[in-house]
């Protein structure tokens, strides 16, 4: 699979790595008590749900079989978006059949895609995250060459571009709008940020704001906070049950709003980098230093 620089492009449909091994270290991430669960579980992967109980059990299978063979743990947690099927039911008969992996959480009432998102990331015990939707249009096989980015220390995200749309032409065009119109507006340029197929370190989302509309300006958010984010090539595959569920509806207007509050938090941060601290030593050389 070829690598993809932040103002590059792809057309043509990815390679898939073999899905069989991820061994790396953790990264420590600074926090109390953080290092005590990345010894625990290295990755964690978020799926949010509404509605999508027959794609579950085909997505958990494939999930199953990118990591059965990790040296490290792993844990995918499932959000249910207050489903009106046999969702929580699934996500329940999954747990039951394996709860060393799968764990879900289901919300009271519906919070949409980004509160699902933030709900998991919240949830996840691993020190690298992955994102995918629930529906199947994303890949699992397509992970694995994501994290081999991110442990070559490419960035601090790896975020995929869908290189063969497998959506109606009225979607591809409106997301091509949107993207362009969020780039020009928060000045960036992230080419797809429709692709729920990412990780990233845990601590990348940790100071990122939860709104409603956050998951489409998520590598936006990320870099604003001075993590480093890459793009690559992923697969799209057709949408096999139902229809869109988190979709265009009311997507232009709340869309150009949450962009000029994007614009006004990126003008607005403030970038408060500590240069030296001596809360960065060992306990023992501070007891030494009093």
């Amino acid at each position: 699979m070829s690598d993809l620089s932040e103002s590059g492009e792809r057309t043509s449909e990815p390679e898939p790595e073999p899905a069989t091994r991820f061994k790396y270290p953790p990264r420590s991430l600074g926090m109390a008590g953080r290092n005590a669960l990345v010894a625990a579980i290295a990755l964690s992967i978020v799926i949010p749900v509404y509605n999508e109980a027959e794609s579950i059990p085909r997505l958990a299978e494939e999930v199953d079989r990118v990591f059965d063979e990790a040296d490290r743990a792993w844990e995918c947690v499932w959000v249910d978006d207050a489903s009106s099927d046999d969702t929580l039911r699934r996500l329940r008969e999954l747990h039951a059949r394996d709860p060393r992996h799968h764990q879900y959480m289901t919300l009271a009432q519906r919070c949409g895609q980004s509160g699902a998102l933030m709900t998991g990331f919240r949830a996840a015990r691993g020190e690298i995250i992955a994102t995918l939707d629930g529906d199947l249009q994303n890949d699992p096989a397509d992970l694995p060459a994501l994290l081999g980015l991110l442990h070559r220390g490419q960035a601090d995200m790896v975020t995929g571009v869908r290189a063969t749309r497998r959506d109606g032409w009225g979607r591809r065009v409106s997301s091509r709008i949107a993207n362009g119109f969020r780039n020009w507006i928060t000045h960036d340029h992230i080419q797809d940020v429709g692709c729920s197929l990412r990780v990233f370190y845990h601590d990348c989302v940790d100071e990122v704001p939860a709104f409603s509309g956050m998951h489409r300006f998520l590598p936006t958010l990320v870099r604003m906070n001075g993590f480093s984010v890459l793009e690559v090539p992923v697969r799209h595959r057709p949408r096999v049950h139902g229809i869109t569920k988190y979709g265009v509806n009311n997507r232009l207007w709340r869309g150009i709003a949450d962009c000029l509050a994007v614009r006004w938090m990126h003008s607005r941060g403030i970038d408060a980098r500590v240069a030296e601290s001596s809360l960065d030593l060992p306990a023992e050389e501070r007891s030494h230093a009093l």
